[in-house]
């Protein structure tokens, strides 16, 4: 199978979307559920001040995360995407859902917690460089970082555990791994922030 070379463009997840409003089967997929909930239980503190999970797709973790959250913000590249998300969360007060892209769309402030699924591998190294950089000025001392990545083989720009180990190692400088789980389908990896527990 060929690898990309360059990070995702834009129009390739325009192009899922525009072929089916759940493409991933985010709503129904037992795979999803699973990780989901295998996700929050993984989460190192029953509660956070402020949460970002950038490429939130249609919302359905970012609903269940925003249980945890007194603020969460979550962000998606695609229009469709984030109206469904907003419709989702709509009861949520504490939610705010963005349209942009990362790292370019990053947004301004600070959290003690930064999720990051399924997505990593979508980026080309150079651009995924820059995403470390910009969760490295983001995150609060102390805060908590998960990556939750699938494993399997895929034609994107880097495979999850590459994805993965690079963003790790990258993010030695400011943040140390807490702890790993790994199934036969995907893998969770927590990293805390250096300073303040």
């Amino acid at each position: 199978m060929s690898r990309a070379t360059e990070t995702m463009p834009a129009d390739y997840f325009a192009g899922i979307y525009a072929s089916d409003p759940d493409p991933w089967r985010f709503t129904s997929s037992a795979y999803e559920r699973d990780k989901y909930a295998a996700t929050l239980a993984c989460l190192p503190r029953p509660r956070y001040r402020a949460a970002f999970e950038p490429a939130c797709a249609i919302g359905v973790f970012t609903r269940a995360l925003s249980e945890r959250c007194d603020r969460l913000l979550a962000s998606d590249l695609i229009p469709a995407a984030v109206e469904a998300a907003r419709a989702r969360c709509a009861d949520r007060p504490t939610v705010e859902i963005r349209q942009g892209a990362v790292p370019a769309d990053w947004p301004e402030g600070r959290f003690d917690l930064i999720v990051l699924s399924e997505f990593l591998y979508f980026f080309a190294p150079p651009d995924l460089t820059e995403l470390v950089r910009r969760v490295g000025g983001a995150i609060e001392p102390g805060g908590d970082l998960v990556l939750v990545h699938w494993i399997g083989e895929t034609d994107y720009p880097q495979s999850g555990d590459e994805a993965v180990e690079s963003f790790i190692t990258q993010a030695a400088p400011f943040a140390t791994l807490l702890h790993q789980d790994r199934t036969d389908r995907y893998r969770l990896d927590v990293l805390r922030a250096g300073g303040a527990a």
